[in-house]
């Protein structure tokens, strides 16, 4: 099935889509549309996957990196009623092959520990010697910095 999945790099007018992909995560439900659009707008690494038959979003993933020495995955995300046929997968082999995100000596990302597993498939260990992750939240964080009115903070209209 997922062989007929279209992908997509460019996210214009897709805006909504991916908020309501967030909105179908625990993780993610508190994001703002207008922080949604800021991110699609400046993250360098986007990778969307979309059912040809119906033009859904049926998942989505992104990555920041350096191209040298760091690259981190973020926002794995399927569809819920589409788990299960293997997207997840799909998502990991097209963000991993793009030269961008290859290129970088390490490729980290987060993930809850019953994703372990899946994430290992691809050499992702959570052996990581005595390092911790460690987070601060800022205040400003889902203030989204002002739009072109003209967009309605959609980059792609």
């Amino acid at each position: 099935m997922s062989d007929m999945i279209r992908v997509i790099h460019q996210f214009a007018g897709r805006t909504d889509d991916v908020f309501a992909l967030y909105q179908s995560a625990w993780w993610a439900r508190d994001r703002s549309r207008a922080s949604v659009a800021t991110m699609l707008a400046t993250t360098p690494v986007l990778v969307g996957l979309i059912d040809p038959r119906t033009d859904e979003l049926i998942g989505f993933c992104r990555a920041l990196t350096d191209q040298t020495f760091l690259a981190i995955i973020l926002d794995v995300i399927v569809a819920p009623a589409r788990r299960g046929e293997g997207l997840g997968a799909r998502l990991l082999d097209e963000v991993l092959g793009i030269a961008e995100v290859r290129r970088a000596a390490s490729i980290e990302l987060v993930c809850q520990p019953e994703l372990i597993p899946f994430y290992q498939r691809w050499g992702f260990t959570d052996s990581v010697g005595r390092s911790r992750l460690m987070r601060r939240a800022s205040v400003e964080s889902e203030q989204a910095p002002p739009t072109d009115d003209s967009t309605n903070g959609d980059p792609g209209r």
